[in-house]
């Protein structure tokens, strides 16, 4: 059967992309940024997984305030690189892996899970920019990518308990496919920041890191934080942290196994208008 090795958790500032697009990794500014990443980079070598299914949010590239799905899992061949308004990123096309896509749809609506099949879309720098914090700048992805996009740009958004639920049923659709592949599973977006208003710049330190802590040891108490504390506390955009509690979910101390292996933990102060956060967990 298939099974998910590890999941990774890391920001997606659009900024952190433009500075590895123009050249900017070993600047003054940005060189710290990229230091912390050096570390997953050759561990995302040795440990290149068959297929990424990786957590994140559209910002009104896919899909607009026309229509918003909550969760939506992409089933294509391939996704092209969005063009954000200057044009795409010079990166790699995205090669999916239709097959075990529409095998995890199926199990996860079968698990009472609503999700919004996607045979057609273009993926922006929030998945984007993950692979090039992993992977660098490579003339191809190292292996397929399952794109999952979630809604944390318009309210309503789903809570961390039902992030953290539907975790649980994609190990559950993942361990339910009948070929061998080594899956991992990503969590992006966050960490504090706020975009626009009296407390555009916000970061909370102290916030960010008591929430990787519990990411690591009490993902549970993680999951019944309400959104109210995570806008109080971590700004208006802060809330995309809940998508890193759909990979959490996903790994296998949350079904009875072994507390996951933490293999590399990051945390740096700012990068653009956030914080970046960075987590490496093995099963």
């Amino acid at each position: 059967m298939a099974r998910i090795t590890a999941s990774v958790y890391t920001s997606h500032v659009p900024a952190i992309g433009a500075a590895l697009d123009m050249g900017k990794t070993t600047e003054p500014y940005w060189q710290p940024v990229f230091n912390g990443y050096d570390f997953s980079k050759q561990w995302m070598k040795n440990n290149t997984p068959d297929v990424i299914f990786l957590v994140f949010n559209d910002h009104a590239t896919a899909f607009s305030l026309d229509m918003i799905p909550t969760f939506a899992i992409g089933t294509a061949g391939s996704y092209q690189p969005a063009d954000e308004g200057w044009g795409p990123r010079p990166v790699p096309v995205v090669h999916g892996h239709a097959d075990l896509s529409a095998h995890i749809a199926h199990s996860v609506i079968q698990q009472d899970f609503d999700l919004t099949v996607v045979n057609k879309m273009d993926v922006d720098h929030g998945l984007t920019v993950p692979l090039s914090l992993m992977c660098g700048q490579p003339q191809a992805w190292p292996c397929p990518v399952i794109p999952f996009a979630v809604n944390v740009v318009q309210y309503p958004v789903p809570s961390g308990q039902r992030c953290l639920n539907l975790g649980k049923a994609i190990r559950k659709a993942v361990e339910s496919y009948d070929q061998d592949l080594k899956v991992q599973i990503w969590g992006t977006g966050g960490m504090s920041h706020q975009l626009q208003g009296p407390r555009a710049g916000l970061i909370n330190k102290d916030f960010d890191k008591a929430f990787m802590d519990r990411m690591i040891a009490d993902p549970e108490g993680q999951a019944a934080v309400p959104h109210i504390d995570y806008v109080r506390e971590a700004g208006s955009e802060g809330i995309e942290l809940v998508m890193w509690l759909i990979a959490r979910g996903a790994m296998a101390d949350l079904a009875g196994g072994n507390k996951p292996k933490v293999v590399h933990r990051f945390y740096h102060v700012p990068a653009s208008n956030t914080a970046v956060g960075h987590l490496i967990l093995e099963n």
